[in-house]
């Protein structure tokens, strides 16, 4: 199928067409008077390869691209030639803008020239080209149609053909690894340089994120999937560049960092997901009832990583005070108190971070099913304390009582991931069937008035 073909003669829905269930975006209307499609090149001293990067670019949507196009090179403080080259193509080539910022990073490029640009379909490209352009019709056709919200290139699946080095393949799928099991997500590459997104969806969610660098496009993607946005993927053709400036480590060390800043922006409420969510995600499908649909919390691994990992800051938490309150203080009582601090704190993180739940609805009932599971596991170290007293005479080593409260605190951490996950986090059913399936044909034309 062409590019024309993918693309072509996007409509807004006739006038008595009946909605899709769940509903959608609406098709972009290509008569809008702004450029159709803008796409972003972020430069920083590449006055070795931008020109022939724009000339390529500009000549294939020429004749590939149905519809109005504009080039924006967003040059990032250049300090060589850059700018000067980038404006001396433009003025050669109407289609071409260049916009000068004084700072620095891929992400803040992306936020300032999307959130002010006029054209509904927004796309970014890194300056090398390293994806072939033949995948640019796959990529913007879902936006235009309305049938998807962002696009992204990935060389990480079977179909992607890539070329580079062991370094870089090893440590792309390591990220995206630590992506999915970390933090849940389903896309499959976060930081191939070949992205677009819809205007009215970018609108919403560029305010809301932080990072001017690399981890941009990471930040972007995951508060997509978090909003119920519908993410397309488009395998690529994609050749490394030799020459690459960009330092892999430090770039994964600074991704590490981000994701860790964004989990802590998505546990604490910093992100208005939920409002972002009601206001940009698609409708249900009829089909609703499926367990896909009803676990944002993603795959079974996943959720037992993100669960491990907040039940080893809980566990520090829980040692730390209980050692504090053994010093002055009775150990059942320590350890009470020990429980009891970390409990509320375990199961709101784990409610929103591990399962994926949103929102205040339900939230008393997940709380007070929590308690009950801290009642299991004060039960659990009790009883150990109270064993290991009991078998040493009344006055266990200090070391001894540390030992048997981790052991006990270890074997509650197991049954309270199963009471969460099967009890306390379950979709309940609403004991209400299935909506039937509505008809989405079309009602039959009626013939023109004489």
């Amino acid at each position: 199928m062409t590019f024309t073909e993918q693309a072509s003669e996007a409509q807004p829905p006739a006038e008595g067409a009946t909605v899709r269930p769940g509903g959608g975006r609406p098709a972009v209307d290509p008569r809008v008077t702004a450029a159709l499609l803008d796409v972003t090149i972020p430069v920083f001293n590449e006055e070795r390869d931008l020109e022939a990067c724009l000339r390529r670019l500009h000549a294939y949507l020429l004749g590939s691209f149905p519809h109005s196009f504009r080039i924006t090179v967003a040059d990032n403080a250049s300090t060589d030639g850059t700018l000067q080259l980038a404006e001396r193509v433009a003025r050669e080539l109407p289609e071409v803008t260049v916009v000068h910022l004084a700072e620095k990073g891929r992400g803040n490029a992306l936020r300032k020239v999307w959130l002010a640009s006029p054209s509904p379909v927004l796309a970014y490209m890194d300056v090398d080209l390293s994806t072939d352009l033949a995948a640019l019709g796959p990529l913007l056709a879902p936006l235009i149609s309305g049938h998807s919200d962002l696009a992204i290139g990935t060389r990480l699946t079977r179909n992607s053909r890539v070329v580079r080095g062991p370094k870089r393949e090893f440590i792309s799928r390591s990220y995206n690894f630590l992506l999915h099991s970390w933090m849940g997500v389903h896309f499959s590459d976060a930081q191939c340089g070949f992205k677009a997104i819809r205007a009215d969806v970018a609108r919403q969610l560029l305010p809301h994120t932080l990072d001017n660098a690399w981890f941009f496009d990471t930040e972007l993607l995951v508060l997509a999937e978090r909003c119920g946005l519908r993410v397309h993927e488009v395998p690529v053709d994609w050749t490394d560049d030799p020459d690459s400036s960009v330092d892999i480590v430090q770039t994964a060390l600074e991704d590490l960092r981000g994701m860790a800043r964004l989990s802590r922006d998505l546990v604490s409420g910093r992100i208005p997901v939920p409002e972002l969510r009601a206001a940009l995600a698609r409708g249900p499908l009829p089909a609703a009832a499926r367990a896909q649909e009803q676990s944002p919390g993603g795959s079974l691994f996943g959720q037992l990583v993100r669960f491990g990992s907040i039940g080893v800051a809980s566990t520090l938490a829980y040692l730390l005070i209980f050692l504090l309150c053994r010093g002055f203080m009775d150990p059942q009582l320590a350890n009470f108190l020990a429980l009891l601090s970390t409990a509320v704190a375990n199961t709101a993180a784990n409610r929103r971070f591990t399962f994926g739940i949103q929102g205040s609805s339900e939230a008393g009932r997940h709380h007070f099913e929590g308690l009950l599971v801290f009642g299991i596991g004060l039960a659990l170290t009790s009883g150990a304390l109270a064993l290991v007293h009991g078998t040493s005479g009344g006055t266990p080593d200090r070391w001894l009582e540390l030992v048997t409260v981790t052991a006990a605190n270890l074997l509650a951490t197991v049954v309270k991931f199963l009471l969460f996950r099967l009890v306390v986090f379950r979709r309940r059913s609403t004991g209400i069937p299935p909506a039937p399936a509505a008809d989405t044909s079309l009602p039959a034309q009626k013939r023109p008035s004489k």
